[in-house]
C-alpha cells in the first residue's frame, strides 16, 4: 500500500472534479506563502513526535492504533470537499455513502438490512447518548442499570438525560452476574439493560442470550454497548483459537439498539461511532423542523434521525471506502480481528508459564492482563511493582507501551485468593492487542515485559 501515491490521486480527481465548474482563484486573504509555511510546518511535525508509536507493534497500551490507508484516503479526499451529512444538500454522495455502510454494520449484527434505523456519530459517547435518550422516551420514569464495569459514560450520559442508573456487579470473569440483575429489574425502576460486549478494562463479554429472556420477563429494553468488541461478531463460531463461543453474538440480533465504534476495529480515524436500532419506528422521537434544510429531496435526511447536527462526511466516506476493501465478513476484517485474538491468547499461555507474571484472567477478546509475581503477595506490593513496569517500559533503548487497571479488592480475590489484600485494590498491567502486527511481535512483548518484572 503506497499512501503516499494514493494520496496524490485524492487531491488529483478531486481537483479534476472541482475544475469541470469552471476557473476560480483562492482569495488573496487566504493566501499563504511557501517560505512562511515551510517553518511553521516543521514546528508542527516536530512538536507531533510528542506521541507514543500508536502504529508500532511494541505500543501495547491503550486502545489506539492508526486508521487503514484506505480510511485515511477517504477521510482526506472527502475533507477537500468537506461534506456536512446533516443533510442531502449538504452532502448528497457522503450520505448515501453513509446508509449504505450503516447498512452492512446492522447486517453484520444480524439486523433486518431493509428494516432498521441507524447512521454515524463522532464518537460511541454520542451514540450511546442517543440510545439512552431513546431508552427514556420509551420508558419515561424509569432508569437504566449496567454492569460495574461498563464504561463510565453510561452513568454520565444517564446524569445528563435526568435519569437514574444502577450498576451491577460482574462476576469472576467480569460480566454482569444475573442474580444481581434479577434483583435489579425486581424493583419495577429499571426500563434498559445496558449490556456489554467487550469491556474497556478486560474486554469480558456480557451474556447477551442469558440476559434478553431475562429482559423480556421483565418488560425492558436491551442495549448493547459493542463499542469495543462489536466487530469481534465476525469470529462468532470461527474455526481455530480465534474462534469465540456464538451464543451472546448471534442474540445481538435481537438487541433493541446497539453502538459500535468504527475508529476502534473498523480501522478509522477518531470522529467515527455508530448507533443501531432495530426498529425503525424509533426514529419519532427524532422528529424536529428546520426551516432552512431538508428541502432538495423527499427522502430521508441523515439529521432526521440524530442528535448532532453538524457531521463530517468525510467520516462516512472513510467507512464506506474501507467495507469497499476490507468488508465487515469473516473473509475481510474478521482476519485483522483474529490475528489480534491468536496474539492475546499467545501471550496469554506465555504468560501462564511464567515465573514473573501472572495471568490476571484469560483475554476473551485481544486485551491482557497481568501483573508482576511479588514476594510477599498483597496488593499494596502488586500496584507498586506494576507501576514500576509501566514508568520503566517507557524509557530506555528498548521501550514497551503498556498501560494499567485498577482492580479493587473483590475483584483481585475472585481471581487470586492467595493475594494479601492489604488494600482496597492494586494496579495490574494491561496491553490492548487490537493491531494485527502484534501477532509477530508477543514473544519480544513477553521477553521485555519479563526482563522489567524481574529487575523489581
Amino acid at each position: 500500500m503506497d499512501l503516499e501515491h494514493w494520496l496524490g490521486r485524492a487531491a488529483q480527481a478531486i481537483q479534476e472534479w472541482a475544475d469541470t465548474f469552471g476557473p476560480y482563484h483562492p482569495h488573496p486573504s487566504l493566501d499563504v506563502p511557501d517560505d512562511r509555511f515551510a517553518p511553521v510546518f516543521a514546528e508542527f511535525t516536530a512538536r507531533l513526535r510528542d506521541n507514543y508509536p500508536f502504529f508500532h507493534p511494541h505500543y501495547a497500551g491503550q486502545m489506539l492504533k492508526p486508521p487503514h490507508p484506505a480510511a485515511v484516503v477517504g477521510h482526506l479526499t472527502a475533507m477537500l470537499v468537506n461534506p456536512n451529512n446533516h443533510a442531502l444538500d449538504g452532502g448528497p454522495a457522503t450520505a448515501a455513502m453513509e446508509r449504505e455502510a450503516v447498512t452492512r454494520l446492522a447486517a453484520m449484527f444480524g439486523y433486518d438490512p431493509h428494516a432498521h434505523l441507524g447512521h454515524l456519530t463522532t464518537s460511541g459517547t454520542v451514540a450511546n447518548l442517543e440510545a439512552l435518550f431513546v431508552a427514556r422516551e420509551l420508558h419515561p420514569g424509569r432508569g437504566v442499570a449496567h454492569s460495574a464495569d461498563a464504561h463510565y459514560t453510561h452513568g454520565r450520559m444517564c446524569h445528563v438525560l435526568g435519569m437514574p442508573s444502577r450498576a451491577v456487579r460482574t462476576d469472576a470473569a467480569g460480566r454482569m452476574d444475573l442474580d444481581a440483575l434479577e434483583g435489579v429489574l425486581r424493583t419495577g425502576e429499571v426500563g434498559t439493560v445496558v449490556l456489554t460486549t467487550g469491556t474497556t478494562g478486560l474486554g469480558a463479554v456480557d451474556p447477551v442470550h442469558e440476559v434478553l429472556p431475562i429482559a423480556e420477563r421483565y418488560g425492558v429494553r436491551v442495549h448493547v454497548d459493542a463499542a469495543y468488541g462489536g466487530f469481534f461478531t465476525l469470529l462468532a463460531g470461527a474455526e481455530g483459537p480465534e474462534g469465540l463461543p456464538p451464543e451472546p453474538w448471534r442474540a445481538l440480533a435481537r438487541a433493541d439498539s446497539i453502538v459500535v465504534d468504527p475508529h476502534k476495529h473498523g480501522l478509522q480515524p477518531y470522529g467515527c461511532g455508530a448507533v443501531l436500532f432495530r426498529d425503525p419506528a424509533v426514529g419519532r422521537f427524532y422528529l424536529h423542523d428546520s426551516p432552512y434544510t431538508y428541502f432538495t429531496s423527499d427522502e430521508l435526511h441523515l439529521g432526521e434521525i440524530s442528535l448532532e447536527c453538524s457531521r463530517a462526511g468525510a467520516a462516512a466516506a472513510a467507512l464506506w471506502l474501507t467495507f469497499r476493501l476490507l468488508p465487515p465478513t469473516p473473509d475481510g476484517l474478521g482476519k485483522v480481528l483474529a490475528a489480534g485474538r491468536r496474539a492475546a491468547l499467545h501471550w496469554a499461555d506465555l504468560i501462564e508459564e511464567s515465573d514473573v507474571l501472572e495471568l490476571y484472567q484469560r483475554p476473551e477478546l485481544d486485551i491482557v492482563t497481568y501483573f508482576p509475581a511479588t514476594d510477599p503477595a498483597a496488593l499494596t506490593a502488586v500496584d507498586a511493582a506494576s507501576a514500576r513496569v509501566l514508568t520503566e517500559g517507557m524509557t530506555g533503548t528498548d521501550p514497551v507501551f503498556l498501560s494499567t487497571l485498577r482492580a479493587d479488592r473483590e475483584a483481585f480475590a475472585a481471581r487470586h485468593p492467595k493475594v494479601t489484600a492489604d488494600a482496597d485494590g492494586a494496579r495490574i498491567l494491561r496491553s490492548v492487542l487490537m493491531k494485527p502486527e502484534s501477532e509477530d511481535h508477543v514473544e519480544q512483548l513477553h521477553e521485555r515485559v519479563t526482563r522489567l518484572g524481574r529487575t523489581g
